[in-house]
């Protein structure tokens, strides 16, 4: 069967490169033939159009085009928007009221009506760009008949079948320089300095980070800490240090030896609530211990902003012609992915095995709450 017309549609959080492939798809189906709906608001889109064809479609679909694409890769973000709406489980929102006049009175499933939106709009295949969340419910669609393909895409960098998912190294990046800059004041006022990375269930962005900025102790959701142990390694550090300084890096998912995640607020719709505060916590114990002020810094969505690295640019626009290349060899059902540090495509299936989260025993220090850097031969780039 010949492919005429694929749907794309980023969910979850937004990082540097999806408008990247969101880009490099357009471009190559147009040469192609294939006609692009890029789909607004993630899954969302699809839940907010009235699947009867009576409501305004325009809010919720884009026809794309090189045209409206021209210079879109050169920034951070999706054009086509994004959001947490999990079609399985939807709410009352502002969204789903304005779009389709609709007050739910409970959570509810509409997989119907984005089905029923999916085969209206004459839609062959979609090419589905998120994390975890996203992408599990684009392998339940594939269970109900639909053509897809999925590109990886979150900072945490934890999305199964895959070493590298898209804006993880922008992430990375921007960590490092931010965290570099604010050895400055740390040093200038002899302080303590703790910082709040992204990472709800997998350490690689602080991982990462650990490895890029140096002379730094990390703490990551893989293993629970001891905040005597902290403070016993970071008055070390202190020590060491003639500036009279040390840092610590806290993934938002980190805990103390005996202590649950710290999560605020209601659940989404894929039943998680929001983590932060950890960098607070470590904070308070160690002034409280030491005697010393502490510099408190979260991150949070300023690891997402601005246009993508080099590294993320170049991802992108590979994972972005690898599924077209499945689009034109009717090959579905597939994400994009990197194995070994190769280009590549697994079974979306892959996505809900389990979790990706850090081998501790290769790449963590237990007792230093560091990177491990020794025995490196032979690993591929992305040290999977």
């Amino acid at each position: 069967m010949k492919i005429k017309r694929i749907g794309i549609l980023t969910g979850g959080g937004d990082v540097p490169g999806l408008n990247t492939v969101i880009h490099d798809v357009t471009l190559r189906a147009q040469r192609e033939g294939i006609e692009v709906y890029g789909i607004r608001r993630g899954w969302g889109g699809l839940v907010y159009m009235d699947p009867d064809g009576k409501g305004d479609d325009s809010q919720n679909l884009i026809i794309l085009n090189s045209i409206n694409v021209r210079k879109i890769d050169r920034t951070g973000g999706t054009i086509l928007h994004t959001s947490r709406t999990n079609p399985m489980n939807v709410s009352s929102n502002v969204h789903l009221e304005k779009f389709r006049g609709i007050k739910l009175e409970k959570k509810t499933d509409m997989t119907a009506d984005v089905l029923k939106n999916i085969d209206r709009l004459g839609i062959d295949a979609l090419i589905v760009i998120g994390g975890d969340d996203t992408l599990k419910y684009s392998v339940y669609l594939k269970k109900l008949g639909i053509k897809i393909i999925a590109v990886p895409k979150t900072m945490d960098n934890d999305v199964n079948g895959t070493e590298y998912s898209i804006g993880f190294s922008s992430a990375i990046s921007k960590s490092m320089n931010i965290i570099n800059d604010l050895r400055t004041p740390m040093g200038s006022h002899e302080r303590f300095g703790v910082i709040e990375l992204f990472g709800r269930n997998a350490g690689f962005t602080v991982l990462y980070t650990g490895y890029v900025t140096r002379e730094v102790r990390i703490l990551i959701p893989e293993w629970d800490f001891d905040p005597d142990k902290l403070v016993e390694l970071l008055m070390e550090d202190r020590h060491n240090n003639p500036t009279n300084y040390a840092m610590v890096l806290v993934s938002e998912g980190a805990k103390p030896i005996g202590e649950t995640i710290r999560e605020t607020g209601p659940e989404d719709q894929y039943g998680h609530r929001k983590l932060g505060g950890i960098s607070q916590d470590v904070a308070h114990y160690i002034q409280l211990k030491t005697g010393y002020h502490t510099i408190v810094q979260v991150l949070g969505y300023i690891m997402r902003s601005g246009a993508p690295d080099a590294v993320d640019k170049l991802v992108s626009g590979i994972y972005a012609n690898i599924a077209m290349d499945c689009v034109l060899q009717n090959e579905f059902g597939v994400m994009t992915s990197i194995v070994d540090g190769h280009y590549t495509v697994v079974p979306v299936d892959l996505i809900t095995e389990k979790k990706r989260v850090v081998d501790i025993d290769r790449y963590y220090n237990t007792e230093r709450y560091r990177p491990k850097f020794e025995n490196m031969r032979g690993l591929p780039l992305l040290l999977s």
